[in-house]
């Protein structure tokens, strides 16, 4: 499969793929005798992983390191392992802001659905408005 096809397919830029390769966030992908990269299922497959990482807010930095382990061989699965569970406590921080602020915007909701029925906003003198 072609760089184009790959793009299009992931629906990300020829800059994003180049970069990531070149950083090593993926494995360097084969060419053709002309010099086109040439992207197998395996290279799809560390494109797919790539891009659900970096939308799970992964650092690139993090994605470098694990590929780096995953070279070094099975001798790096706990380190890998780590690795994984270091982005997976990341990001259930982030969604535990998230759900925080949820909770913030469906109570403040709550407030304007009451005062939309009765027609009195009120708020507590200690409550952010």
């Amino acid at each position: 499969m072609t760089i184009k096809e790959v793009c299009e397919k992931y629906g990300i830029t020829a800059d994003t793929l180049r970069y990531y390769e070149r950083v090593g966030v993926i494995p360097a992908v084969g060419r053709t005798k002309g010099g086109i990269r040439n992207y197998t299922e395996e290279d799809l497959g560390w494109v797919e992983n790539a891009i659900c990482m970096r939308s799970a807010g992964v650092s690139v930095e993090m994605l470098i390191e694990y590929v780096r382990l995953f070279r070094e061989g099975d001798s790096t699965f706990q380190a890998r392992r780590d690795l994984l569970a270091q982005a997976r406590a990341e990001i259930q921080a982030e969604l535990d802001k998230i759900n925080e602020t949820a909770k913030l915007l469906d109570y403040k909701i709550s407030r304007y659905d009451e005062a939309i029925r009765t027609g009195v906003l009120s708020w507590d003198k200690d409550e952010n408005v």
